[in-house]
């Protein structure tokens, strides 16, 4: 890392020492070997949570079960999460229920679909032809997300509804940890994945597939991955929530003030007791250089983010309605929700303004709006006509559709 690796507030430790000090100093963060887990790692390494009066001690998760497990049995304080599972936990989707809080948005963009070299070799290399192969006699095929309400699984299902496959009739889907997708790939228990970084990309250097699409094709800038703890968290350890997400914040930009630094960070977090594959594989992506194993190569309009001046990092409450709304459009949820409502409460923006706005870091408008791959404008202001305005659901054959 550069020499910068100290937060540059000069009254920390003054804000420490006041009334406002953390209630717990000692947190066990959870997270991912994900390039996304990127300001956790430089935020517990790198001297940004000392200032505030924590020291994080990091703990690698093997899979997203076994991190929601650990964090609602308290062996977690806090953790990295995918942000359809805070909100699968919120509603009891799937295993026990609690009430969750999400912190802050920890990044957008970076997810990537990537397809098998046997399908590479037989053609099957634009979405076109994908849907040629599945609606018209192709061999069955198998994807993989990484947990049933994560942020993969949704990104997949939307991806391959708008090339018109069915994602719970026409395919099959498995869940797989990330770190295991390109071994999955590779001994063709799978045909296809979406996961985060550095997997798709490891894929493509290890020979074993190419990425077809990204996830920020599907929404420029979306949401991605959130830092949560519980709601009791919050209500215990209200001073602790806000020094960490400052801490987070004070890492997130650090990481993007310049190129060196998103270089030391790539390298950082390459490191065995982190995300422990080669940098080759990290620091491309990392820096918005695209390789898709086709042949085709750019830069990313729309790169893997952590900061963009707070941008980023504003717990939206459009965000979290959006994954209400694809629970209820993929029979998640039997009724709507409460979208709104419940967004409120687990968006935690009354902390985050107040570690925001400690750092002079500009608070941006809790909705926002944008325009997806299949041309659908979503802005929160109907999520339940919203969830019902697709034609492929969860009650929808791969002819036929009926309403919600």
């Amino acid at each position: 890392m550069t020499d910068k690796q100290t937060p540059t507030r000069s009254d920390s430790l003054d804000w420490v020492a006041g009334s406002d000090a953390p209630e717990k100093c000692m947190l066990n963060l959870g997270f991912m070997p994900l390039t996304d887990s990127a300001s956790l790692i430089v935020a517990a390494t790198q001297g940004f949570a000392q200032p505030y009066g924590l020291t994080l001690n990091l703990q690698r998760q093997a899979s997203w079960a076994t991190l929601r497990d650990k964090l609602l049995g308290g062996e977690l304080d806090a953790a990295q999460a995918l942000y359809g599972q805070v909100y699968g936990i919120q509603f009891g989707i799937g295993g026990p229920a609690a009430d969750m809080a999400i912190l802050m948005t920890l990044c957008q963009n970076g997810q990537a679909i990537n397809l098998s070299e046997p399908l590479k070799r037989t053609g099957v290399t634009s979405s076109e032809a994908l849907t040629r192969h599945v609606l018209h006699g192709g061999a069955r095929l198998t994807f993989a997300q990484t947990f049933p309400t994560g942020t993969h699984a949704m990104w997949l299902n939307y991806w391959l509804a708008a090339q018109g496959i069915h994602p719970l009739h026409d395919v099959d889907t498995v869940v797989v940890p990330p770190s295991q997708m390109v071994t999955h790939l590779k001994a063709a228990r799978i045909d296809g994945f979406c996961a985060g970084g550095p997997w798709g990309a490891l894929a493509v250097e290890q020979g074993q597939g190419f990425t077809l699409a990204t996830s920020q094709m599907i929404w420029s800038d979306h949401p991605e991955k959130v830092l949560a703890v519980t709601q009791a968290f919050t209500e215990q350890y209200p001073n602790t929530a806000r020094a960490l997400t400052m801490a987070l914040l004070e890492a997130s930009r650090f990481i993007e003030d310049n190129l060196e630094n998103r270089r030391s960070t790539a390298q950082l977090i390459s490191g065995s007791d982190y995300v422990d594959v080669p940098v080759s594989a990290i620091e491309p992506r990392f820096l918005g250089h695209y390789e898709d194993g086709l042949g085709n190569a750019w830069e990313d309009a729309h790169p893997l983010r952590f900061f963009d001046q707070g941008r980023v990092n504003m717990p939206y409450l459009s965000d979290g309605m959006w994954f209400m709304t694809q629970f209820r459009r993929w029979g998640l949820l039997r009724d709507d929700p409460d979208y709104l409502g419940i967004a409120r409460q687990v968006q935690r923006i009354d902390l985050y303004k107040q570690a925001a706005g400690a750092l002079g870091i500009e608070v941006p408008e809790p909705m926002r709006s944008a325009t997806l791959l299949d041309g659908k404008r979503w802005d929160g202001s109907d999520p339940a006509g919203y969830a019902r305005s697709f034609p492929i659901h969860a009650l929808a054959g791969s002819t036929q559709a009926m309403a919600l």
